[in-house]
């Protein structure tokens, strides 16, 4: 029997619902801060999360729901739906993305890792993992030349059976390396059983224009979840959900260099901290107050490791996921909830 990719994408949010406090996932809490944590409401599970340059806007992903990107302006916090919204703009680069078959399915569109690639005059390429009627990595044109910048839909990959998406990193000529999380169709209940083990069950793949999916040798993981690449292209930096790690990976080199750190929490996603060491966030899944979201910082060339935020599951905030500095903030994303929680900078 196939398993839905409903099924396979609400693993993670099934397993963590399981682990919380009795009532806990089914409470509302309201909008208010809860000490010095405030919180950016009427998100839909905003799993990542992206700048956009310039700091006044951030992008956020939606995992639940309709899904869908949604635009958040950082002075007053509020939120709008970037796409599909009210007046979705749609212009496929038929020569880079010859292959897609147009664009998504507006009406189930759940969005899942994103990826913001820095270009020139205030135009930029945004990449985000997208799960729904198809499995593909969706890109999109960010023209932020305006008051408020508008995305445009621009071409996709779609994955081939049976590679679940997670995070995806960009490339300049349109193309993309992305994690593996957990196989879809026949083989997902053994993947997942791997995942749960520790074991490896996925990788790493990079797709180009004209050449299509490959995967990367070496880049074996349990659970391949958040992605980073290093400035000079050199590295790539994996979080490993199941074996609760970050390892890092050479490229350029046959074999590849990989070395990893152990980090005691279930690693989500990789971001880049404004004074060149690495966000790691993800979820701590104990018993009781040790059920937690987890922010460290990793020096890219040591993997040393340094907690900046742990805190404690509850009805206003839990399972975190993804951890950016805007401004003296910094925003924690999760794969459940209507928010983002806002911490002050340490």
């Amino acid at each position: 029997m196939k398993v839905t990719l409903v099924t396979l994408f609400t693993l993670l949010a099934l397993l963590t619902a399981l682990a919380l406090p009795a009532g806990l996932a089914a409470q509302a809490a309201p909008c208010e801060p809860d000490g010095d944590v405030r919180f950016i409401c009427n998100q839909q599970a905003p799993e990542d999360l992206v700048v956009v340059p310039g700091g006044e806007w951030v992008f956020a992903s939606s995992y639940a729901g309709s899904g869908g990107i949604r635009l958040i302006h950082v002075r007053d916090k509020t939120s709008t739906v970037a796409y599909p919204g009210a007046a979705p703009v749609d212009r496929q680069d038929a020569k880079t993305y010859s292959a897609c078959p147009g664009p998504p399915d507006k009406k189930s569109f759940q969005t899942h890792g994103l990826y913001l690639l820095e270009g020139r005059n205030s135009v930029h390429r945004l990449f985000a993992v997208h799960h729904g009627p198809r499995e593909s990595v969706e890109v999109f044109e960010v023209n932020a030349t305006g008051k408020t910048p508008a995305l445009t839909w621009i071409g996709c990959a779609v994955a081939p059976d049976p590679i679940g998406l997670n995070e995806v990193v960009g490339l300049p000529d349109g193309g993309f390396f992305a994690t593996n999380f957990l196989q879809r169709g026949a083989e997902a209940a053994t993947a997942r059983g791997r995942l749960m083990a520790g074991e490896n069950n996925g990788e790493l793949w990079e797709w180009r224009p004209g050449a299509g999916w490959k995967m990367i040798p070496g880049s074996e993981a349990s659970g391949a979840n958040g992605l980073e690449v290093s400035k000079d292209g050199r590295w790539l930096y994996v979080a490993a959900w199941g074996s609760q790690s970050l390892f890092r990976l050479s490229r350029g080199e046959t074999p590849p260099k990989k070395e990893e750190v152990k980090l005691g929490f279930r690693a989500d996603n990789v971001r880049w901290a404004p004074d060149g060491s690495l966000f790691v966030a993800g979820q701590s899944l104990g018993a009781g107050a040790q059920q937690a979201s987890v922010v460290v910082k990793v020096d890219p060339n040591t993997l040393q490791v340094r907690e900046i935020i742990r805190r404690p599951n509850s009805a206003s905030f839990s399972n975190g996921t993804v951890a950016i500095q805007v401004g003296k903030e910094i925003w924690v994303g999760s794969f459940r909830g209507d928010r983002i929680a806002v911490f002050p900078a340490p």
